[in-house]
């Protein structure tokens, strides 16, 4: 679901995990219902990442501003949920 909020346009996390999940299941995987579960475990890449980016993108209609240092704690499904909550909300 897209949201607004203070005048901005924001993707819910539900929606955002079930935008990963599209992504995962494009490449014949399956994303945990748990989100625990390690990024490298369950196969979701960098080049995931960048999709589900885009995804995220496309449904807000603005970019998301991110950089190289800030991935690199990304190690679970709800660390790849929480930053791009707090990508929308920079």
């Amino acid at each position: 679901m897209v949201t607004l909020e203070f005048g901005l346009m924001t993707v819910d996390r539900g929606r955002v995990r079930e935008m990963m999940g599209e992504v995962m299941t494009s490449q014949g995987r399956t994303l945990p219902a748990d989100d625990t579960a390690d990024l490298r475990a369950i196969g979701f890449r960098s080049l995931d990442f960048s999709e589900l980016a885009l995804r995220v993108e496309d449904e807000l209609g603005d970019e998301l501003n991110f950089d190289a240092p800030g991935l690199r704690r990304i190690a679970t499904v709800g660390d790849v949920l929480d930053f791009i909550e707090q990508l929308q909300t920079a």
